[in-house]
């Protein structure tokens, strides 16, 4: 198999289970704040074997500064999941996924505001366009509170989501798979004030799901991520990461029945068409009289969040 089908084929199967996580989260029973512990407990244990098991352990490239931005990032990649989890109950997980999306949109405002980067004519027009987006798939009706706090909580947890990246991708010489297990060790000691084991202790079969949150979306699906990261273009990860909505829709329609309007309908491919305008690279303007330059071969593609926007 070519390298780079078999990257497409890796972050699909990302992005899948990516899509089903919703499931898990609202299967399991548990609170957003236990969901997330367990998640983080979890996974720690599942990227931990995996980083030990590759000796990515020895020669990690960590210093005080890289291990602090690290912390940090998880910080917010915590809080960022809390937020999503809550947004899933509040309204559906179709409606906070889609909402989600925006985070590329907040990670250009981020960079505008933080580092005085210069948005674009083009690229503010992509921010209208996803804001009108965004409007129509909120569809919040006036009395409709569930709906609203729902779109406030996604759209909290995109913001947060946001800032992770512009931290994590200050990180370099460190392997992704050691940064994503910072960020999860982070999260348990930052969330065990406010996990309740006496609820926890009676979720019977919900222990389950919540195992599967921590092994299967945090170990298997991060490990794949990053896999296909070093073997495909950023174009073609910008595309394939819109797998992970599409699948939570469906999952979110399948499973539960919901399925969000019309309306609602008509601003997925507004967010959709304006995330990818935004996320991928422009193209290099190239003089018609001068031949163009023979590149070198496709080097690995940057581990950061910003690259899927996976949950």
């Amino acid at each position: 198999m070519r390298n780079e089908t078999r990257g497409t084929v890796e972050l699909t199967l990302a992005m899948v289970l990516s899509g089903t996580l919703g499931i898990f989260v609202v299967e399991s029973g548990a609170s957003p704040f236990d969901v997330v512990f367990f998640r983080c407990l979890f996974g720690a244990a599942a990227l931990g074997a995996y980083v030990l098991a590759r000796g990515w352990f020895t020669g990690h490239g960590f210093t005080p500064k890289k291990l602090g931005l690290a912390a940090l990032g998880g910080v917010f990649i915590v809080f960022n999941w809390v937020f999503l989890f809550e947004a899933y109950e509040a309204a559906s997980i179709s409606l906070a996924t889609v909402v989600y999306h925006t985070q590329p949109f907040f990670l250009v405002l981020l960079g505008a505001a933080l580092f005085r980067e210069r948005i674009t004519a083009a690229r503010f027009g992509w921010l209208a366009v996803a804001f009108a987006g965004l409007v129509l798939v909120s569809g919040v009706r006036p009395g409709d509170t569930g709906s609203l706090k729902g779109l406030g909580f996604a759209l909290a947890a995109a913001v947060l989501y946001a800032l992770s990246t512009v931290v994590t991708k200050r990180i370099t010489g460190v392997r992704p798979h050691l940064v994503a297990l910072v960020q999860v060790l982070v999260g348990i000691p930052l969330l065990l004030p406010f996990a309740d084991f006496g609820a926890a202790s009676r979720l019977g079969a919900g222990w389950a799901w919540l195992a599967g949150l921590g092994l299967i979306h945090t170990g298997v699906m991060y490990v794949l991520m990053y896999a296909a990261y070093q073997k495909l273009p950023t174009a073609k990860i910008a595309v394939l990461a819109f797998t992970y909505p599409a699948v939570a829709m469906v999952a979110d329609w399948a499973v539960y029945g919901h399925h969000i309007g019309l309306v609602q309908a008509l601003g997925v491919p507004l967010i959709v068409l304006a995330g990818l305008k935004v996320t991928l690279p422009a193209r290099p303007r190239v003089r018609a009289a001068a031949p163009a330059p023979r590149t070198a071969a496709h080097g690995p593609e940057a581990a950061s969040p910003a690259a899927t926007r996976s949950a």
